[in-house]
């Protein structure tokens, strides 16, 4: 693979993330404005931190992807393959954004 065909690789999947969060925002959010609510609300359910609720989540899509690449099943459609590797890449970014929040209230 080129750099060429890897930077376009990378571009489109930060596009897919982009869209991806911005289509599911409503939908884990509701009203509130604040972006990370869903996984202030688990944590406080589960009491535990946001971090370790948000890793509870992104842990079902790590395992798939796992699951996936060690299948002894000859292949998976690509769309299934940038639809977790999409979800997984959203839970991290949004971890960065818990970690960079609790940080600014120390």
């Amino acid at each position: 693979m080129t750099q060429t065909e890897f930077h376009l690789i990378f571009e489109q999947q930060v596009q897919r993330c982009e869209e991806t969060l911005l289509s599911k925002a409503k939908e884990y959010t509701g009203n509130s404005p604040d972006r990370l609510s869903a996984f202030k609300t688990a944590a406080a359910l589960q009491e535990c931190t946001p971090e370790r609720a948000l890793a509870g989540m992104m842990a079902k899509h790590i395992i798939s992807i796992y699951d996936m690449c060690f299948s002894e099943q000859a292949s998976y459609d690509q769309s299934i393959w940038n639809e977790k590797i999409t979800d997984t890449l959203n839970y991290l970014f949004l971890l960065n954004a818990l970690v960079r929040e609790e940080g600014c209230h120390e």
